[in-house]
């Protein structure tokens, strides 16, 4: 899977997946650590990937466009350190890997995994 790592994402989770075998870029990776949401949003369509992010400005920007893409994953941890950040990943990976590649929103709490399909009405 192609992802695209938001700023508050740890750049411990990029290492991880890419030692899972996923094509990851991290913003700072290609100098858009100060760009605006919507080139990001615009880049991660551009390049198939689905945006890994803390920031809830995605879900609004995805539901805005009316669009099955980019599949977006908002992490909201009371623990936002990096390994509990793998971790919460991993699991949703596990639940919604097929959604992902199909267009969602998953959103990653410290307990569950909720995803929403897209488009969302």
């Amino acid at each position: 899977m192609r992802f695209l790592a938001d700023m508050g994402v740890s750049y411990s989770v990029v290492l991880h997946l890419r030692l899972k075998g996923h094509n990851v870029v991290h913003l700072r990776d290609i100098g858009m650590q100060r760009m605006p949401d919507e080139e990001i949003f615009a880049r991660a369509i551009h390049e198939g990937r689905v945006i890994l992010t803390f920031d809830l400005d995605f879900a609004r920007l995805v539901f805005d466009a009316r669009a099955a893409f980019p599949s977006v994953v908002i992490y909201r941890l009371t623990d936002p350190r990096a390994h509990h950040q793998i971790e919460r990943l991993m699991a949703a990976l596990r639940v919604a890997t097929l959604a992902l590649e199909a267009g969602a929103v998953i959103v990653v709490d410290d307990t569950r995994v909720r995803i929403r399909e897209l488009p969302i009405d």
